[in-house]
Formats: structure tokens, sequence, C-alpha cells
């Protein structure tokens, strides 16, 4: 035990790994509380209220993440290297999810008979407006991590999701016989909006101005022009990606009955809290990379055998004891939801391989490269789930999850191996020091 604390402490020393573990951190804090969240919301609520509950706030983050996921590589790539423009680049980044987001949740709201019964919750102008000032806060939610993850503060990120889990829980209950209906989804939407003022603060207060005068003086920030061509390539492959998060439960909750919805909503909930594990360390890789592209190589080796050495025994329990954690819910989930479950967490696997490459694409600043392999992903993985959805119900979205992901591992490989074998020279490179072992 000893030895392995001696490892952690020696791994903390690398800014890669420290960030890699402090977001890590910050999954498993949020998929533990996330989880109590959930069987607080099974138990005060019926399956009705929990299935609409869980379907309103995916179409929440779906419409709040169309731009701010957007901004995910960018902010993880030209952060680390903004300088004085640092605030000028996050204003703007808050700016754009924000507005783009609105503007598609009044569309949403405007077209509501057409989403089904689901969703007519929000019929009415005060749910509407509710619902609409929700996307714009998470929006911006949405990109706080990445910020704190680009300013090399990850740290901070597990301890602002600990108190907003634990407020989140607390409103849920004292919701629950003041208002059934709504309850679930305004107790995710107020701690939401309050940790927006002292994440901010933090963010805007300390963090930039000391970023700022750590910053190389004789560096030239990224122009406007050079983040723009970067998000003219990475946004329309983060956006492919979107709608593999985001729109297919969506699209799922209008094929399915409130109920039935609720129990895939929480076998795909925890099967996306593994797959945000193996895409942690691979943010922290793009942030490093930004840094110092001669240790890219270096870097992504590393953080490939360290997101493998964590989640395959992730991945393990949950094909093995999917049946038990979900039946904590109620016999319906496990019946339900098992199999989605583990599709899901074997899919993760070539996905580590996935992650890992597109975070050294967005280090090398290769955008066309990042849109090809994320819209040929999303591709695949929407089309394989329309084809099965009729033949295997919500099963479809494992499957087709597992299969496109092992083909496009099997695709990108042969590039993968270049960028974990060579440095920007074209050199071999090898592994030195303990801090860069794995």
């Amino acid at each position: 035990m000893s030895r392995v604390w001696g490892k952690i402490l020696v791994d903390l020393r690398n800014p890669l790994f420290r960030q890699g573990y402090a977001l890590m951190a910050n999954t498993v804090i949020t998929g533990v509380l996330g989880m109590g969240y959930w069987l607080l919301a099974a138990h005060y609520y019926t399956p009705e209220e929990f299935g609409r509950g869980q379907a309103v706030i995916t179409a929440m983050r779906l419409f709040a993440s169309l731009t701010a996921l957007g901004f995910v590589g960018a902010l993880a790539r030209y952060l680390p290297v903004a300088g004085r423009r640092t605030p000028e680049l996050i204003l703007r980044g808050y700016g754009l999810a924000a507005a783009t987001g609105g503007v598609a949740a009044i569309g949403f709201l405007l077209t509501l008979p057409l989403w089904g019964e689901t969703y007519s919750v929000l019929a009415g102008f005060g749910p509407g407006l509710f619902f609409l000032a929700s996307v714009v806060v998470w929006a911006v939610f949405t990109l706080q991590d990445v910020v704190l993850t680009g300013l090399r503060r990850a740290t901070f990120v597990p301890l602002n999701n600990l108190i907003f889990g634990v407020v989140k829980m607390g409103l849920l209950v004292a919701l629950a016989g003041a208002l059934p209906e709504g309850g679930i989804f305004v107790s995710w939407v107020i701690p939401t909006a309050l940790a927006l003022i002292p994440v901010n603060w933090l963010i805007f207060g300390v963090v930039v101005p000391r970023h700022v005068r750590e910053a190389d003086g004789a560096a030239q920030p990224p122009r406007l022009r050079e983040v723009g061509r970067f998000l003219a390539g990475d946004f329309p492959g983060t956006l492919s990606i979107l709608a593999i998060v985001y729109l297919v439960p969506v699209v799922i909750a209008t094929q399915v009955g409130e109920a039935t919805f609720g129990r895939f909503s929480m076998a795909f909930t925890l099967a996306s809290m593994i797959e945000l594990l193996a895409m942690n360390m691979a943010v922290s890789l793009t942030v490093e990379g930004s840094l110092d592209r001669a240790k890219l190589a270096t870097n992504a080796r590393n953080a490939l055998r360290r997101a493998f050495l964590i989640v395959i025994p992730i991945i393990t329990v949950a094909i093995v004891g999917g049946p038990l954690i979900l039946t904590v819910f109620g016999s319906e989930f496990a019946d339900e939801g098992s199999t989605l479950l583990r599709l899901m967490a074997l899919a993760v696997l070539p996905r580590v391989l996935i992650e890992v490459y597109l975070s050294a694409l967005r280090a090398q600043s290769r955008p066309r490269a990042l849109a090809t392999v994320q819209v040929g992903l999303a591709a695949l993985v929407l089309a394989s789930i329309a084809a099965l959805f009729p033949f295997v119900g919500v099963d479809a979205v494992g499957y087709g999850l597992l299969f496109s992901e092992l083909l496009m591992a099997f695709l990108i490989f042969g590039n993968l191996r270049k960028i974990l074998k060579y440095d920007e020279t074209g050199k071999p490179t090898v592994t030195q020091g303990s801090s860069g072992a794995a």
C-alpha cells in the first residue's frame, strides 16, 4: 500500500497526472453523488416524475452544450498559452455558448408539441422561461471546469462539484412534497446557478491574474483568427459527438414511455461516467501538449497507460456486477438496463484510444483530422442505433457504441502509434525519469 501511495505522490508532481487525477476524482465524486441523487429521486418521486425529470434535464444539457462542448477543445488548447488574452478568450466562450444554447432552447420551446408528451411539462410562459434560463446557466457551468483545467487549476474542480452535488440532493428532498412534477429539474438548476458566482470569482479574481503574471512575456498570445480556424475544424466534430451524448437520449425519450426512459437513462448515465474517466486524462494531455509539444509522445503514452490502468478494473466491475448495481434503484432497472450498461462499459476500452488520439490532434492543432474522426464516429454510432433499435430497443445504443468505437479505434490505430512513438522532430522517444514512467 505504501508503495502505491508513494507512486501516487510521485505522479502528483507531474502536471499531466495531477490534472488528470483531479478530473478523475471529480468524475468519481460526481458519479457517487449523482447515484445518491437519483436514488433519492426514485424514492421520493413516482416513476413517471423520475423519467420526466431525467428527460427535461437531458434536453437542457443538450441545448446548453451545443456550443459549450465545442469550446472545450479550443479552451484546453489555447488557454495555457493565451497570456494577456486569457480573460477575453474565456468571456467570448461563455457568451457564445450561452447565446447559441439560448437560441436552440427557444426553437425547442416553440416546437414543443413535436417532442412528445414527456416534454409537455415545459408548456407555458413560466416553465418555458425557467427552462431557457437553465440552458444559459448550464452553458456557462459546463465551461467552468475546462477553464480551470486549461489554466492548470483542475484541483479546484472536484471541490466545486462536491458542494454542488450535496446542495442538489438536499434541495431534491425538500421539493418532493411541494413541487412533485418539477422538483427534480428545479433542484438541479438552482444549485447550478448559485455555483456560478463563487467559481467565476475564483477564476477572474484569482486564477486568471496569476496565470497572466506567470505567462511568458516573450510568447505571442494566439490571435482570434487562429482560434477561429481551430474551431472551424474542431466544432463540427464536437457537435457530432454531442449527438451521441445528448441527442440520442432525447430521441429515445420521444420513442418510449417516461418510466422506461428513466430506467434507460440510469444505465446510460452510469456508463457515461466510466467514459468520462477515459476522457479526463485526455483533456489533461491537450493542456500539457499545448505547453510543450516536444513531450507530446511521452505524455500521450503516459496518459494512455494511466487511463487503461484506472478504467479496466471499473469496466470489469460494471460488466460483472451491472445487474446488482442497478438493482439498488429497483429490480426493473436491472431487468431493462443491465445489457446496456455492460455494452457501454465495454465500449470504453476502444474509446480510451480514440480520446488520446483526439487530444494529441488538438495539441498539434490539426482540426481537419479532428473533424474527420469525430464526424465519422458519430455517423457510425447514429446509423448503428437507427438500424438496431427496431430489433433490440434501447440496447441498440450499447451495441451501436461498441461496434462503432471498435471500428474507429482500428482505423486510427496506425496514426496513433506514430504519435506515441515519435516526438515533434520525428525521432523516436524514450520515457525517462520516474515522473515520466508509467
